[in-house]
């Protein structure tokens, strides 16, 4: 079911998505409204489930990963789900999501060098039970998060 947004909640989530970290008094002079429709406003969006969480964007370059992979995966039918699940349990995998594209499951993968990314596909990701293809795509430059 969609929840009812006005333009002053999207403004709110326009701040809030560019950065998180946002007080409530910087988002109610940038849109001029007060701090207490702010708190309110965020209190009922998260209520409703529009804001689900609240995070950190992370350059994994400065944390020495070199490759980031996003990763099409292809399964048995009936290990759609399973393969999923499992994937979602490697560290490497910083996101795991079902599809209807070109793949059943897209991931993205991340990769200190080459050689790790190819054990990840081979000895882990390739090994599990009812992966029949990957697809793997290394980024080369992300233009917009």
């Amino acid at each position: 079911m969609a929840i009812k947004i006005d333009d002053k909640d999207k403004g709110i989530l326009d701040i809030l998505i560019n950065n998180a970290r946002t007080s409530y008094t910087d988002i109610a002079e940038t849109l001029r409204i007060t701090e207490g429709t702010v708190r309110n406003r965020i209190s009922r969006m998260e209520a409703e489930g529009v804001i689900k969480r609240y995070t950190v964007e992370i350059d994994p370059s400065k944390l020495g990963y070199k490759l980031v992979t996003i990763l099409g995966i292809d399964t048995a039918p009936e290990s759609f789900l399973e393969v999923a699940n499992e994937v979602a349990k490697y560290p490497e995998a910083k996101w795991v999501a079902t599809s209807s594209g070109d793949h059943m499951i897209m991931v993205e993968l991340w990769a200190k060098d080459g050689q790790e990314l190819s054990k990840t596909l081979t000895e882990k990701i390739g090994k599990i039970k009812g992966v029949k293809k990957l697809c793997p795509a290394i980024l080369l430059e992300k233009i917009k998060s």
